[in-house]
This record gives structure tokens, sequence and C-alpha cells, in this order.
């Protein structure tokens, strides 16, 4: 069992796919051990419920129920009427129903470096999970586990809105929108008038100015004229959460808000953060794990020490694709301090957050070069689940896209010399 480079190729979509699949192929999917799927599809429940709490604690912040510094680093950088716009009590319950993590895959679990409500690779991952099913694997999700999950969000059908920013991703949406039928289809945003269709976004919220519509879809959606997911937060597109999830001021706040099995297992998942600041700390204060006083010190650490990723939080157009995302022990010390001066510089715009460095683990996956013939990678792998929140709010398990990089890239994001494939146990 197993698929050749010819059939892969060969069975792309007319219209091609993200990137053109412009990645390197295997003849099978990653193995993952039951135990480590089993994790893996059962983090739906719990994400969405970090994603509910997350909006609770913005905007208890907002109401003045919550210390206001929380809300207001939230809206830093953001316009002011979508800022108020998703405070409106019509905003209360819209949640983003696809909800995607990125885990990579440690030597001790998972590490979760992004948790994405506005994901690409929707429709590269259902054309991957039915390639790989029809030559017999037992794909997880299975052959149609990411279009049922889709289909899900709007049943009756539905348009699905497109940036130029994020055209790359169109023809992908192209084909699972004709897979799905003819109830659906694909539309620029930057072109879409305004209708009564249940929609799904797909431009990020710091692309805003480019869509004429936008305000006006905003608002209609605000006053449940229109279905439209993700919904307008942009609060909800920031990795700042990450770090807050760490806050010693947010302790308490998390425990009340979240179940404590949830609390635990984000905290399991995500690496310990910190929100920049460059505001002093007080005399005695430092800064927690990492024992700092200052951020100065932190800026001339040792190679050893910077065992640290700084990362621009959301809300512009770096902080996606591992662009706005810098691994401290990975470059030089003057390029690091530089750095973090930059990130700290712009916080007061552009919120920055720093996370402890978790490592992959190596694995040996199987891998055609250019002219058929096989090899053995060694590389390292990020794992991206796919969870799709129905009409009644149920969050299930779509499918699973493994990104296997080269061994020696710190990052791991779609690259040419990565590969791509769906997930099996094994």
């Amino acid at each position: 069992m197993g698929l050749s480079l010819a059939e892969l190729r060969d069975g792309l979509p007319d219209g091609g796919l993200f990137g053109g699949g412009a990645w390197r192929w295997s003849p099978e999917p990653l193995k993952l051990t039951q135990a480590e799927a089993r994790q893996m599809m059962s983090l739906g429940h719990p994400l969405a419920r970090f994603q509910q709490a997350c909006d609770a604690l913005y905007r208890r912040s907002a109401a003045g129920k919550l210390p206001e510094w929380l809300a207001e680093l939230l809206d830093e950088g953001k316009p002011d009427w979508l800022a108020m716009l998703q405070r409106e009590p019509g905003m209360a319950e819209q949640f983003p129903r696809v909800i995607r993590p990125d885990l990579i895959l440690t030597e001790t679990g998972f590490s979760m470096t992004e948790l994405d409500s506005v994901p690409g690779g929707i429709g590269v991952t259902a054309w991957l999970s039915q390639v790989y099913s029809k030559a017999g694997f037992d794909v997880l999700g299975g052959p149609n586990g990411m279009i049922d999950g889709f289909r899900s969000l709007m049943p009756e059908g539905g348009t699905v809105l497109v940036s130029e920013e994020s055209a790359d991703y169109r023809p992908e949406m192209e084909w699972l929108t004709a897979e799905l039928g003819g109830t659906w289809n694909v539309k620029s945003a930057e072109e879409y008038q305004p209708g009564d269709r249940a929609l799904y976004r797909f431009f990020e919220l710091f692309d805003w100015e480019s869509v004429p519509s936008v305000r006006h879809l905003a608002e209609d959606a605000a006053v449940g004229k229109i279905k439209i997911t993700p919904p307008f937060k942009p609060h909800l597109e920031d990795k700042l959460w990450l770090a807050l999830l760490w806050s010693p001021a947010l302790k308490k706040v998390w425990e009340q808000t979240l179940r404590g099995s949830h609390l635990k297992r984000l905290r399991s998942l995500v690496p310990f953060g910190w929100v920049l600041d460059p505001e002093p700390l007080p005399p005695h204060a430092a800064l927690p794990r990492i024992n700092a006083h200052s951020w100065e010190e932190v800026a001339n650490f040792s190679q050893k020490e910077r065992q640290l990723v700084l990362k621009v939080s959301g809300f512009h157009e770096t902080a996606w694709g591992s662009r706005g995302v810098f691994i401290g022990h990975d470059m030089p010390a003057a390029e690091w301090s530089e750095r973090l001066h930059s990130a700290l510089d712009q916080s007061s715009e552009q919120p920055w957050i720093l996370q402890e460095f978790r490592e992959g683990r190596r694995i040996e996956h199987p891998v055609f070069r250019d002219d058929g013939s096989l090899e053995m990678m060694q590389g390292r792998v990020r794992l991206c689940p796919y969870f799709f929140t129905n009409d009644v709010g149920q969050t299930k398990f779509g499918g699973c896209l493994a990104t296997i990089v080269p061994a020696d890239k710190k990052k791991i994001h779609g690259m040419s010399d990565g590969v791509l494939v769906p997930c099996v146990i094994g």
C-alpha cells in the first residue's frame, strides 16, 4: 500500500491547490500513536471553551468588571469602530466555528504555538484525506471529515469571501465549495455586495480597509441580519491570549472561568509566555520563570538562555506564515537584542509576546525525490487538526494536516522542502 509520485501529482485538481502543490510528497500518511491521536482529536471542546473564556474576559474588562488594562491591551492597534463593534450585545455568543491549533510534536507530547480562527489549509487537508483514504489508508477524520465539517458551518450553503491578501488559498476553497455542491460558492471579498447569504470570512481583520463592504457586513452580523463566521472579533485573532494564559494577574480569573481539567490541559499544551511591556518593573519584581528584572537583561541573554520565541501578536500582515516569528537561540546576540528592542518600541500600537521554545522531536518519514525515488527524511512535525462547530454548538474533529520539515529547520511551516500529509494511527 502506498501512493506513487505520479498518482499524487496527476491527481491534483485542475484549478490547483494552495501553492499549486509546490510541496514535497510522501507515499504514506504520518503515523501517530493511538494515545497521540486520541489526545489530539479530543482537543476541540477544550479549545472552544478557551476561546469562549477569552471572549468573556475581554467583555468583562471592557465593561469594567475586570481590570481595564486587559481590554486596552487587546484593543491596541485596532480601529476604534471594530474594537467597539465586538463589544455589542449581539456579538456576545458569536465565536469562530473553525478552530485549528498548531501543535509541534515534541518528545513529551504536543506544544501549541498558535490557535488560528481564520486557518488556511482546509481544502488541502480535505483533498489529501480523500486521496490517501482512496489508497487504502485509514486516515484520521476519514475521507469526508473535512468536507462534512465545513458543511456543518452553513448546512443550507453559503459564500466563502476570499480577499486578495488571502488569494493563495482561493484555489483550495474553490475546490472545496465545488465538492460541497451548487449551494456553495467563492466570491472576492473586495467586490462582494452584501446580501442575505450565510458567509464564511476568509480574510484576516487587519486587512479590513481593502474590503469596502466590511463595516456593512460587520454591523449586519452584530444585529443578526446575516450569519458570518469567523465573527468580527479582532481580539480572538491575537496570539496575546497564549501569554495571558500565564499572567499572574489573571491566575484566579482563569481558575474561575475555565473548568479545572480544561485549564490544566491548556497549560500543558501552551508554552509559558510573557506579554512585552516596556514599563519598568517595580524594584522587587522579576519576570516569572526567567527571573530577569528587566527586558534589557533579556536582551543581553546568552545563546543558552535565549531558548525563547518572539512573536508579533496579530492584526498585522506579518502575523501569519511564521513571518513575525523570531527564535532567540537561532540568531546572533546583536540581532536578538535589536528584535527585542524593536518589539518593545512597537508595543503601544502592535503587541508582541515572548514564549519558551519547545523543540520538535525528530522523526523519519519516506519522501519522494523529484525523479520518483524514495528517501527517508529526518524531520520535525507540526500537526494542524481542524475542528468544526455546528449550528447546535457541538465541536467535532474533521481531519489533520501534518507538515514535516527537514530536521535542521527551527520554524515548522509550509515551505517548498516541507511535506504535507494526513495522519493515521500506526
